[in-house]
């Protein structure tokens, strides 16, 4: 005697027809099969979850916690019942193998779907786990996971359609290389930015952490979080798309917060036909500047010296060797950072001339800021160009600015006045 036949022979028995019987003991023994999946379900759920939890709690990593946390052995627990059901399809079914075909490929494709959900939280917790390791804070782990996500989602489907189509994997595989071309079009952005995540990782242009600037996108800020597609950057959340990093420029100031000071790097551009030589009586007066007095005298001694010793006439200033306004400036400026208290002194200091341009000749100071914080480091750069830019006339120098409306109001003032004195 079959059991599977039990109610279908005992229906015959009591005159219900044979199609009826056969519905009717289906309906039974899958409704049988469901409740009893269910009961196994949650009694191994029930009993994996509780054993994984005590053994989680006697261990000192935090993996097996992290593993609880994202349904792991939950998962797991779904495989047993999915066996039973895939064993019993046969008997439910016995007089309907059309639907056993049907249902058995359905729970078959839901194998797959459990197997990768199941790969999916392991992965999470794994993800969990390797940001709680310190030497891999600022790596790129989503990206990773994502690759494998998606490599085994491809894999899932691909399985998925070839048992749906009874076609063996294999051949399936065969038949849908031939539509690579689109399935390259449509991915396209995720391979690059797979790869791009890769050479940002070996190149190590990027971390999480790092404050960038990129100027394309309108992204300036932490890096927070680094996928496969982009790069999300804490300055209202910009993203930005992995493989720009590796396409576009973009600053990173990781640089700058790992030395000891950020740069300053400003220049003060002074009009030209304000640079003269510096006259005995002017060298006199500038020496009263307390920071390059000691300068000035030792200076301008050494001058007089080489001046007297080749008989230079110094009836005009251009003969022999002199001091500039300009020169005198320059050697100020560099005194002064060197004495600012907002200055790395154990970091490069210097003041350099560089070429003239259409806009005046550039004395640019080229400094580090002992604080590198961004509100501070505003606040020390402008106190020095503050106090520079009001020491300027102290030198007889101009600082060079474009014409405004004032400066021709101002001329054409002066124009009619001196066309009214001439008519006078």
């Amino acid at each position: 005697m079959n059991i599977e036949h039990l109610l279908y022979d005992y229906l015959v028995a009591t005159g219900l027809s044979e199609t009826a019987a056969k519905y009717v003991n289906l309906i039974s023994l899958l409704l049988a099969l469901l409740i009893a999946a269910f009961i196994i379900d949650f009694i191994t759920s029930k009993v994996i979850i509780r054993l994984f939890t005590q053994f989680s709690d006697k261990t000192k990593t935090d993996f097996d916690n992290l593993l609880v946390k994202n349904k792991v052995p939950q998962n797991v627990a779904h495989i047993i019942p999915l066996l039973v059901i895939l064993e019993f399809i046969p008997k439910v079914f016995i007089d309907f193998p059309y639907f056993e075909n049907i249902v058995e490929k359905g729970f078959k494709v839901f194998a797959i779907v459990l197997t990768l959900w199941i790969g999916r939280s392991l992965l999470n917790a794994l993800r969990d786990y390797f940001k709680t390791l310190p030497r891999l804070n600022d790596k790129p782990i989503d990206s990773y996971i994502q690759v494998f996500m998606i490599f085994a989602w491809a894999l899932g489907i691909l399985s998925a359609f070839a048992i749906i189509t009874g076609i063996e994997f294999i051949k399936f595989i065969t038949t849908i290389g031939a539509a690579s071309a689109i399935i390259i079009l449509v991915f396209k952005d995720t391979i690059l930015g797979f790869v791009a995540s890769i050479q940002v990782s070996i190149n190590d242009m990027v971390r999480i952490g790092d404050w960038i600037t990129f100027e394309k996108y309108g992204a300036d800020g932490d890096v927070i979080e680094i996928n496969l597609s982009t790069v999300k950057v804490q300055n209202f959340d910009k993203t930005i798309p992995t493989y720009a990093l590796i396409s576009d420029s973009f600053k990173n100031w990781r640089g700058m917060e790992e030395s000891d000071g950020r740069r300053i790097k400003r220049a003060l551009n002074i009009k030209l036909d304000s640079i003269k030589h510096l006259s005995i009586e002017e060298v006199d007066r500038l020496k009263e500047i307390q920071l390059i007095s000691s300068y000035l005298e030792s200076r301008q001694s050494d001058i007089n010296t080489y001046n007297t010793e080749n008989n230079i006439n110094k009836e005009l200033l251009l003969n022999g060797r002199n001091l500039t306004n300009i020169g005198v400036f320059r050697k100020y400026m560099e005194t002064y950072i060197e004495n600012h208290s907002g200055t790395n002194k154990e970091m490069m200091i210097m003041v350099r001339q560089l070429a003239p341009t259409a806009h005046g000749i550039p004395i640019e100071m080229y400094a580090f800021s002992s604080d590198k914080r961004w509100q501070n480091y505003e606040y020390i750069m402008a106190d020095i160009f503050d106090h520079l830019i009001a020491a300027v006339p102290y030198f007889n120098l101009e600082i060079f600015e474009l014409p405004s409306n004032s400066s021709f109001t101002d001329l054409t003032k002066i124009t009619n006045q001196a066309i009214a004195s001439s008519k006078e």
